[in-house]
């Protein structure tokens, strides 16, 4: 058995200002559902309960330095102090493996806003391929928090933090994603966004195809099936 770890999570890069800070999340929820949905033999009924259980953990996170105010509510027999969001977030999951962590952002936030970006990737190129945007006209001065499982070349992610940009998003935009590779971490970095991106695990590289290795194989088709 291995000990605790005092942290919930760790920084990567805690510089403060523009660029691209990485939260690695070290729980023991976490790494028992990482386990899961890396076994090649988990169901998809029981890879969409552990990826959705993962987001939950993984969103708890990011979602910690949410604005809020001070402000009183009346319980049974007082006044008592509490803290109320400012903002309600915007909830950006990327089509279609981003669906999975869904349900686990309403869970938490019931009254953020959802919006939808829908990109596929050229098997032959690896580039993205945009199919659906679904955003707010405007998000200025919202918090906004994209769910996308696997980050692994980056080529969606910019895709989606240009789209983000484009109606104003303001910095960092939150990323939750199960894993990432370094490689699509580097590109974030080299095309200068500001971003804080909070996973669960960090893998090895990219293999000739474009999957994280060891990774999890195809984060849509393990929770949907190949041919949806």
């Amino acid at each position: 058995m291995t000990d605790p770890q005092p942290d919930p999570a760790t920084v990567s890069d805690p510089s403060p200002g523009r660029g691209v800070a990485v939260t690695l999340v070290d729980h023991p929820l976490v790494a028992d559902s990482l386990a899961r949905i890396r076994d090649r033999d988990t169901p998809n009924a029981l890879f969409r309960q552990n990826l959705e259980r993962i987001g939950t953990l993984l969103l708890a996170e990011a979602t910690r330095r949410l604005p809020t105010h001070e402000t009183t509510v009346e319980t049974p027999l007082t006044t008592a102090p509490a803290r109320r969001l400012t903002v309600q977030p915007v909830v950006v999951p990327v089509l279609r493996a981003g669906l999975g962590f869904v349900h686990a952002a309403q869970e938490l936030m019931p009254d953020a806003d959802v919006g939808f970006i829908g990109i596929s990737r050229d098997e032959a190129t690896f580039q993205p391929e945009p199919y659906v945007n679904k955003l707010p006209e405007t998000l200025s001065g919202r918090p906004v928090i994209v769910i996308d499982p696997m980050l692994a070349t980056g080529g969606s992610l910019v895709h989606t933090v240009r789209l983000l940009l484009e109606r104003d998003a303001p910095g960092p935009i939150m990323v939750v994603c199960a894993l990432a590779a370094p490689e699509g971490i580097q590109r974030l970095r080299d095309e200068g966004l500001h971003l804080h991106v909070i996973t669960a695990a960090i893998d090895d590289h990219l293999n000739e195809h474009a999957f994280i290795v060891p990774g999890l194989g195809d984060a849509g088709d393990r929770q949907f099936g190949s041919g949806a």
